[in-house]
């Protein structure tokens, strides 16, 4: 699995506007085994472009991007763990998901990328592994252009 260190502004910066979708695009998390796992969908337009950038993400009003973050959820500490996946739109059209994991200090993200049609509803499949340790994140999301 590919991994990118970025500097702490850059990343504060997409910490900061995961937090501020919030309002419109809700982080979610959901309590997985012994796992806490977060994660948003949201279309890539809300990334300045110096954020995206130095994350490799394209901007577009048709493409979203997937974060997921992993916490032990007794201790919070953020786990490097193997995600891939794939979204389905109501059609049964596939599109595998790439992640890329980003680490910046103590934190962890696996972000992806996926085009989408405005109004469109995805429906998220994430497989997320650690050793022998298995789980299987399902969300879905209506995606809309900026």
């Amino acid at each position: 699995m590919p991994h990118r260190f970025i500097s702490a502004a850059s990343g504060l910066v997409l910490v900061l506007l995961s937090l501020v979708s919030v309002s419109t695009h809700a982080e979610q998390k959901k309590i997985l085994g012994d796992w806490e796992v977060h994660y948003i969908a949201f279309p890539s337009t809300f990334l300045s472009p110096e954020v995206a950038s130095a994350n490799n993400i394209t901007r577009s009003q048709t493409r979203a991007v997937i974060n997921i973050s992993v916490l032990d959820a007794a201790t919070k500490e953020a786990l490097d763990i193997d995600v891939s996946g794939n979204a389905r739109n109501l059609l049964g059209s596939n599109k595998v998901l790439e992640f890329t994991t980003v680490k910046e200090g103590e934190a962890i993200y696996h972000l992806s990328t996926v085009s989408f049609d405005d109004k469109e509803v995805l429906r998220f499949t994430i497989n997320l592994k650690q050793g022998n340790v298995s789980q299987e994140l399902k969300f879905q999301q209506k995606m809309y252009e900026e």
